[in-house]
């Protein structure tokens, strides 16, 4: 291969990894996450009582999330774990814009002790958690 044949190919594989590095970074959604709370229930689109810890006799649980300053549309994940165990895993869209809220649930089924809900972006990142327990 030539010389000038080489460096058309090495400046074509250039601007591919450019273009496609581009497109990516686009794809990610930037926010931050002000609120995630554990409670008994949800009322005009506000968390209600809010609590670290439940009874057993409680039934259901909610997660609230309120997200601000969304750069770009997004689904995230509400990741239900129950003694470091995965229970549920819950996908919601979040919309670009300033202020996101929106909350998921899971019905205890009896289960005592350690719970944890996890905020996860598509690539499984951590965003936020929150730990409560059920006695």
């Amino acid at each position: 291969m030539s010389p000038r044949k080489a460096f058309q190919v090495l400046m074509l594989l250039s601007l591919s990894l450019l273009v496609a590095t581009t497109a990516f970074a686009q794809d990610e959604a930037s926010m931050s996450i002000s609120r995630l709370v554990t409670c008994t229930g949800i009322a005009d689109r506000e968390p209600v009582g809010a609590a670290e810890s439940f009874s057993v006799d409680t039934g259901t649980v909610y997660a609230f999330m309120e997200a601000n300053d969304i750069s770009a549309d997004v689904e995230l994940s509400f990741v239900w774990l129950h003694e470091g165990d995965e229970t549920a895993r819950i996908t919601l869209p979040i919309r670009q814009g300033g202020r996101w809220r929106t909350y998921s649930s899971k019905k205890l089924g009896g289960r005592t002790g350690a719970w944890r809900v996890e905020i996860q972006d598509p690539s499984g990142a951590v965003l936020s958690s929150v730990g409560f327990t059920v006695n």
